[in-house]
């Protein structure tokens, strides 16, 4: 997958994480473009571990892998800076 794709996929995931655990009024674009990227690379060990396959390219499966990766992210941050939703 081509850089430009890991960062559409990645303000995507992202952004998606972020409305999900209720963060996005506190991130901008390049915050939620940074999460998925970074989100993706987790998502992708993640999966890896229990025997699926990562990020295989910018489709369907590889936005839910990005996106689980970066829920995980979003929620350990929330654990470590001890921010709560909302």
């Amino acid at each position: 997958m081509s850089i430009l794709g890991w960062i559409v996929l990645g303000a995507f995931s992202g952004w998606l994480a972020s409305v999900l655990t209720s963060r996005n009024r506190q991130m901008g674009w390049l915050a939620n473009m940074i999460v998925g990227i970074i989100g993706a690379g987790i998502g992708g060990a993640v999966f890896h571990l229990f025997g699926g396959t990562g990020v295989t390219g910018f489709n369907l499966p590889s936005l839910g892998v990005a996106l689980v990766g970066s829920i995980i992210l979003l929620i350990v941050v929330n654990l470590l800076t001890g921010r709560r939703r909302g």
